[in-house]
């Protein structure tokens, strides 16, 4: 009897000892997380390596060379002025895209959280909604408005391009600041207020501050959503020169491709890297000693 209690107490506190650290042995999540990260990042490194291939093959290596980049005459990446043109349209969309949407998204995260009653939930209901929409969807519909109802006043193009993107990407940064200011709460803004601030005042030099790493955090997923996004970008596209970066590989792998469009798919890469490194220097910078916003605080939404 009291070796079948001991050896269940044994098989408990083992399971328990599993549960709270699920890494120790048999390293069973070690190795699919392992296995998922190669998954994801070997055809990531694949294409980037074949963008310094010497020859025209994208499976067969032919040595080192900076040909696909600015060696060939006419198609490396910085010479095909279709490429270079998506290249710079495709920073030209991400950049206004990623400040306005975090700016307006900040704004509304900020007026839905102190609003009260039906309007507040109306609000949020529509921000959710938005959210979870399909692109797809989303693209169609912005397409049928600015072919049928605003032709006149905004014909397809990097217009219609901003205003699409922003429309979805301005979800993410609602999200992302909504959850921020749930976890800070309303006792600084109060305090700032006990002090003699005014409420301009306290938002700017209290509320904002704490908010900046969550701005931070949307900055950088708006930025690296915009210039990976197909969908929307290619319902509002007019002329070939507003096409992005992402419009043109998908044209160019499924005509005759070249290691070129594996220097693109390389650009477009390093970019968004860039800007979340940034992004999370900043944030250790500014955000240190500050509580960063919880899982709970995104169920609350």
């Amino acid at each position: 009897m009291l070796d079948h209690v001991t050896e269940g107490t044994t098989r408990r506190g083992v399971r328990a000892s599993y549960f709270r650290n699920p890494w120790r042995k048999p390293r069973v999540l070690q190795a699919v997380t392992v296995g998922y990260l190669l998954w994801s990042l070997l055809p990531v490194a694949i294409a980037v390596v074949f963008s310094f291939n010497a020859g025209r093959s994208r499976s067969s290596w032919q040595g080192f060379s900076l040909r696909w980049w600015n060696g060939d005459e006419f198609d490396s990446l910085f010479t095909d002025e279709a490429l270079r043109q998506a290249m710079f349209h495709t920073f030209r969309l991400a950049i206004p895209t990623a400040i306005v949407a975090v700016g307006i998204g900040t704004a509304f995260a900020i007026g839905i959280d102190r609003w009260r009653g039906r309007p507040a939930r109306g609000a949020n209901f529509l921000m959710l909604l938005s959210f979870v929409l399909p692109e797809m969807i989303l693209g169609v519909s912005l397409f049928l408005v600015f072919t049928f109802l605003f032709d006149n006043l905004l014909s397809l193009g990097t217009g219609a391009q901003w205003l699409g993107l922003i429309t979805f990407q301005m979800s993410y940064a609602v999200v992302i600041v909504r959850a921020r200011l749930l976890s800070i709460g309303p006792e600084y803004e109060e305090a700032a207020m006990d002090l003699g601030a005014r409420p301009g005042q306290s938002m700017r030099r209290v509320l904002l501050p704490l908010l900046s790493p969550a701005i931070l955090a949307s900055v950088a997923v708006v930025f690296a959503d915009t210039v990976d996004d197909f969908v929307i970008v290619r319902f509002l596209s007019g002329a070939a020169d507003t096409e992005p970066l992402s419009v043109k590989i998908y044209s160019a792998a499924r005509a005759s491709p070249t290691p070129a469009v594996n220097a693109a798919a390389t650009v477009m890469l390093v970019s968004t890297m860039t800007v979340i490194a940034i992004a999370y220097l900043l944030y250790r910078r500014y955000g240190k000693g500050q509580h960063g916003a919880d899982v709970s605080s995104f169920t609350q939404l």
